[in-house]
């Protein structure tokens, strides 16, 4: 399939379904301002549709507070919110959350002059509802073949969150401890499955505090802060 690039003198609009090296993607994107979120997977442009504040925001407003107060509480970690990633020529995602360890604290992406983020970040969370389809399909190959460490993903309509985590290459789905799904790459990112999906602030705060105060996330706190570059 032929990849098109623009003329020099021409910025055609971005479409779904085109096929687009990223540079070109990039362009186009960047220089037509009222496309407000596209992502380039596997060299093809996707561009959601609006969504709600009952099947998607709400949902992406409470995992994003979960997971920006895990860093918060823990030095040397960074979050994002919808937040475009570079990750390799023919992926280019706007995740709904992403979680690293900064690169002055011995992270793995590259935060470059332009402010992007090239690189694969430690966590990536996808709010799953009318996209479950490509979350959880190419999107899912997507992350795993760019060493992703763990996948987040809240699948709205099924009413159950997910956590992959990467070993060897490959998937394994992280099995809940007593309802709560524990990070491996982020000790003390625990998260209350049930609290969550019932909207039950205390007990998922206390349940997150409480991995805060884990000796793991002491260790995995005080080994970022040492690491961690003035």
């Amino acid at each position: 399939m032929t990849v098109k690039t623009a003329s020099p003198k021409t910025i055609p609009p971005l479409q779904p379904g085109d096929r687009l090296s990223r540079d070109e993607f990039e362009r186009r994107y960047f220089r037509l301002g009222h496309v407000k979120k596209a992502e380039l997977i596997e060299g093809e442009v996707y561009m959601p549709s609006p969504v709600s504040f009952d099947y998607h925001g709400k949902q992406d407003g409470d995992m994003g507070w979960f997971l920006k107060h895990f860093s918060k509480f823990t030095r040397g970690t960074s979050f994002g919110n919808n937040t475009t990633i570079r990750l390799d020529t023919d992926n280019e995602p706007q995740p709904d959350h992403i979680l690293f360890i900064h690169p002055a604290a011995g992270g793995r992406v590259r935060i470059v002059k332009d402010g992007f983020i090239e690189g694969s970040p430690e966590l990536v969370s996808e709010i799953s509802g009318t996209t479950a389809s490509i979350d959880l399909g190419k999107k899912l190959e997507v992350y795993r073949r760019n060493g992703v460490n763990e996948y987040l993903v809240w699948r709205v309509f099924d009413e159950e969150i997910d956590l992959y985590a990467l070993h060897q290459g490959v998937w394994k789905s992280a099995i809940p401890q007593s309802g709560i799904l524990k990070s491996e790459t982020f000790p003390g990112l625990w998260l209350n499955v049930r609290a969550m999906l019932d909207d039950d602030s205390a007990a998922l705060i206390a349940t997150l505090n409480q991995g805060l105060a884990s000796p793991e996330h002491a260790e995995f706190a005080t080994r970022l802060s040492q690491t961690l570059k003035p």
